[in-house]
């Protein structure tokens, strides 16, 4: 990918509060227009439907490349345990997929020989009704663990979707929700110097995030013409940036799953090392990292994000973010607005535990708080200010250790009454 990435420790300056880019974190793409949330780029075709593994509402969808060239990526989870889906896409043609078939309501996970024997299946089916190879076909599920994905529902959920294929992906995107307040999508129109292209992409996650990455499941289609070289470096780069970059609850999922599909229908070619691969990246970037924080304030009853950027030596910034942005405690303190900061020098002291002395500097909202691992003198105005800086819906944390030339983020949610609620009663 050309040009480097955005620094951190800073807010966008060009980020927008209106529209798809809310995120202050997120810089909106100057050469991107958006389009209606639903509206694919050409090419592809996309059905959501009703099969009956939930109680109500989509669960089985299907996404399609027309074109015979289309060129694709994948990133799956690093969990030891896998789902069968995941187990058998990570063994078809990743750079050369024509279509995903994605369900919710089960994981297929844990299932053993019969959940394999679910997943081929599933391919299989979909491969023929869309005269594809199945090794061309990727697959996602969603939802409860170890419980069996009933192989008869799912097989015809797959043959009304493709039977259903249309011009927009609002179905598509409702059918992949488990426990999300609602869909998670865009679509933009880019214009390159070499022409106008479409990039749209469609996103589920709410619970069970960490990098890398989370029960999360996103979806790209772009109707640029990319290199499958070309398209796995992009998203390598992006997915480290926005769904690596994210933790709700600190469980690393089974089932994370990122494709993205380039059917070249739009006749514009996107080659590396050019300003049309720039600026294709640039939009790539900003549209996965605003999902990846969809995800996070969707957090099975979040309220709020927070955002911790560590700087110091590079083999401290990373444990130092993720102790942080998975402490319970630093987490309540954040559903509470409260800017409990000695919460936060506690997470960070656990990470750097044997490194004494505790030299730190802590920043929250961009008001010093500590220094050198002690509390910074603040007026009782000051005070105040804070109080109320971190009852907005996102704040800020920026922490110095020792040493230099390492740089992270992790953005986080914060940790209520109702995520306890929804994940007591998940099963039933």
């Amino acid at each position: 990918m050309s040009g480097a990435p955005a620094p951190l420790g800073a807010p966008a300056s060009g980020a927008e509060t209106a529209g798809f880019f809310r995120s202050r974190w997120v810089e909106r793409p100057t050469s991107a227009r958006e389009l209606e949330p639903g509206t694919l780029p050409r090419g592809f075709r996309a059905a959501g439907v009703a099969a009956g593994l939930k109680r109500r509402g989509l669960d089985v969808g299907v996404v399609v490349s027309d074109e015979p060239d289309t060129t694709s990526a994948a990133r799956f989870t690093t969990n030891a345990l896998v789902g069968a889906p995941v187990a058998v896409s990570a063994e078809g043609a990743v750079d050369g997929l024509r279509a995903v078939v994605a369900n919710s309501a089960y994981a297929n996970v844990s299932d053993g020989e019969r959940g394999m024997a679910t997943a081929r299946e599933s391919q299989a089916v979909a491969a023929d009704l869309l005269d594809v190879a199945a090794e061309q076909v990727g697959l996602a599920s969603t939802g409860k663990v170890a419980v069996e994905l009933p192989q008869e529902r799912l097989i015809e959920g797959i043959a009304n979707a493709v039977a259903n294929l249309g011009d927009d992906g609002l179905g598509f995107s409702e059918a992949i929700l488990t426990t999300d307040r609602g869909p998670k999508r865009a679509s933009l129109a880019l214009e390159l110097p070499s022409g106008s292209v479409r990039l749209a992409a469609q996103a589920k996650g709410a619970g069970m995030i960490s990098p890398n990455f989370a029960t999360m499941l996103c979806f790209v289609q772009t109707d640029a013409a990319l290199a499958a070289e070309t398209l796995d470096l992009l998203i390598g780069v992006c997915v480290k940036r926005s769904f690596d970059r994210i933790s709700v609850d600190g469980q690393l999922s089974t089932s994370d799953t990122v494709y993205a599909l380039a059917s070249g229908a739009s006749g514009v070619r996107v080659e590396q090392e050019t300003e049309d691969e720039l600026r294709f990246g640039q939009a790539l970037d900003a549209l996965l990292r605003q999902l990846a924080l969809e995800i996070v304030s969707d957090g099975e009853g979040a309220s709020r994000v927070g955002r911790v950027v560590v700087r110091g030596a590079d083999e401290l910034v990373e444990p130092v973010a993720r102790a942080v942005a998975d402490s319970p405690l630093v987490k309540t303190a954040l559903h509470g607005g409260d800017p409990n900061f000695g919460r936060i020098l506690q997470a960070a002291g656990q990470a750097l535990a044997g490194r004494a002395p505790f030299v730190v500097d802590l920043e929250i909202e961009g008001r010093r708080v500590a220094s050198a691992g002690q509390e910074h003198e603040m007026s009782a105005e000051e005070w105040a200010a804070l109080e109320q800086a971190v009852t907005g819906p996102e704040v800020e944390i920026e922490l110095t250790v020792p040493g230099s030339g390492g740089e992270t983020e992790v953005f986080f949610s914060d940790l209520s009454h109702e995520y306890v609620s929804i994940n007591a009663d998940y099963s039933t």
